[in-house]
């Protein structure tokens, strides 16, 4: 028989998992608790249980979309691989993940809520691209100090690799226009060229 922290854990993946369900189906406003409760297959009280209300819930489940997307934006990140190489594999990936309705989805709605929740758009910042522009500061610290690049501000300079891989197609995507499926491939290369010629190693 299973442990209750470990059930306690299994009933709270379900509740994620049925609200992030209903609330890419239905929006925040459109989103209750019945149909949360009815997609996790718990009953009202173990969701209360978890979380005082919508607002929590909605907050803990960007947060959770968003751990497990950065996971797999710096999956198999190599410190010690060529910096182009590393570079092409997070911007595709960062792209691939901006395009996603899902994720459009997810920062649609927490910039809907932002001024009624604003510590909802302060948590999402800093589990979402908080964490993500520290990460890859910490990885271009690196590179500097293997002696591969020159990066005065890695913090900055991170914020700026992902605006670059922002280009048209993630533009175009959020405005649900059309975009060429060689576009993605085409900002990436871009934003590593244009990166690397800015805080690559100069001979």
């Amino acid at each position: 028989m299973a442990a209750p922290e470990s059930l306690s854990r299994e009933k709270r993946a379900a509740i994620l998992a049925g609200a992030a369900h209903v609330f890419f189906e239905r929006g925040y406003e459109g989103a209750s608790m019945s149909m949360i409760t009815a997609a996790a297959c718990v009953s009202k009280g173990t969701v209360y249980q978890h979380f005082p209300g919508k607002a929590a819930l909605f907050a803990a489940t960007v947060a959770r979309q968003c751990e497990t997307r950065l996971a797999h934006l710096f999956e198999g990140l190599d410190h010690a691989a060529e910096a182009g190489e590393a570079l092409r594999n997070i911007g595709q990936r960062f792209v691939d993940m901006l395009t996603d309705p899902q994720a459009l989805s997810i920062e649609r709605m927490v910039i809907s809520e932002a001024a009624n929740f604003p510590q909802l758009a302060e948590a999402f910042y800093a589990a979402g691209p908080g964490s993500a522009v520290a990460t890859m500061a910490r990885y271009l610290a690196a590179q500097v100090q293997a002696g591969r690049m020159v990066v005065p501000d890695p913090a900055f300079a991170a914020e700026q690799f992902f605006m670059l891989c922002q280009t048209r197609a993630v533009m175009r995507a959020r405005y649900r226009l059309a975009f060429a499926a060689d576009e993605k491939a085409r900002v990436v290369t871009e934003a590593v060229r244009v990166f690397l010629a800015a805080y690559g190693k100069r001979a």
